[in-house]
């Protein structure tokens, strides 16, 4: 799937919902956001639709999404679209799609994290309580909170790929940091429910500090140090420190040498994102990155 292959437009959107759904055939629609994966249209005041228009994974996650974070959404202490109804592929959209609560806020990408220390305590908050052994049969993702070994060639060549781009600063001191995070001892407790995609486009801010978090697709179980990841990726320069304190249990040493690695990895993702220029690229991903970068970069200095 391509970002072209269907065009989403409101008129679609109102038919899908007056087919499936007409009950909320009243509700206006307009548009949201347009994120990697999925369209995000509203509809009404505390509704939205979530479509997906790219990758083809994105169908099975709207359905985890569906089956897993209605029970997960009341423990936590941040605002998220939580699904009310899932709409069926059909003629006219051939793909699932979901319709949840709305949250209001702005990407952190367009409007940064400027209350550090309140931001820092609100996201320790948040993952703690997220953190908890998931069920049997919580989903897995390939990717996402295994161990950084897996991942070791792609980030290998993916810096190597982003330094002959011009893209990253001090490739070989991002490289040390990431050798050194493979290096460490592998989680060894229970699998953990983890958000597992926690970048600045997927948690929302207003008055400078945190007031949501969004897109639950890559939710799974694994290592928590994949999200802790999101203290040098979320946060500005120095709050780190705020929220590892805040966090509960306090992290020990190889789970923050494993968090550091799981942030190179996310970053030099949005880094490559932030360079695309078709039409899923996100111009507003690169200067997130780059500076998460030299915040995990200044760590081993």
């Amino acid at each position: 799937m391509s970002h072209a292959t269907i065009e989403i437009t409101a008129e679609l959107v109102r038919a899908l919902v007056r087919e499936q759904h007409p009950d909320l055939a009243g509700h206006p629609v307009r548009p949201g956001a347009r994120g990697w994966a999925n369209q995000l249209w509203r509809l009404g005041d505390d509704l939205a639709v979530r479509l997906p228009w790219a990758t083809g994974d994105a169908d099975a996650l709207l359905r985890k999404e569906h089956a897993w974070v209605p029970a997960l959404a009341p423990l936590l202490p941040l605002p998220v679209p939580v699904p009310q109804r899932l709409g069926e592929p059909s003629e006219r959209f051939p793909r699932p799609w979901l319709v949840t609560t709305w949250v209001p806020g702005a990407p952190a990408d367009q409007a940064p994290v400027t209350r550090a220390a309140d931001a820092a305590e609100s996201l320790a908050a948040f993952l703690t309580a997220l953190h908890r052994p998931a069920p049997g049969g919580a989903p897995a993702v390939q990717d996402r909170g295994g161990p950084l070994a897996d991942q070791d060639a792609g980030v290998t060549e993916g810096i190597a790929a982003a330094a002959e781009r011009g893209l990253i600063e001090d490739p070989d001191a991002v490289l040390a940091v990431w050798r050194d995070a493979v290096a460490a001892p592998e989680w060894t407790g229970p699998a953990q429910w983890i958000h597992a995609d926690l970048h600045p486009a997927n948690v929302l801010t207003a008055d400078g500090s945190l007031c949501g978090v969004v897109d639950f697709g890559a939710l799974c179980a694994g290592d928590p140090a994949c999200d802790l990841a999101a203290a040098w990726i979320l946060l500005p320069d120095g709050a780190a420190d705020r929220f590892h304190a805040a966090y509960r249990p306090a992290p020990d040493a190889p789970t923050l040498r494993r968090a550091r690695g799981w942030a190179v990895w996310r970053a030099l993702g949005c880094t490559f994102v932030g360079a695309d220029d078709g039409p899923g690229g996100k111009p507003t991903w690169g200067p997130p990155a780059a500076a998460s970068l030299r915040r995990l970069v200044a760590t081993i200095r």
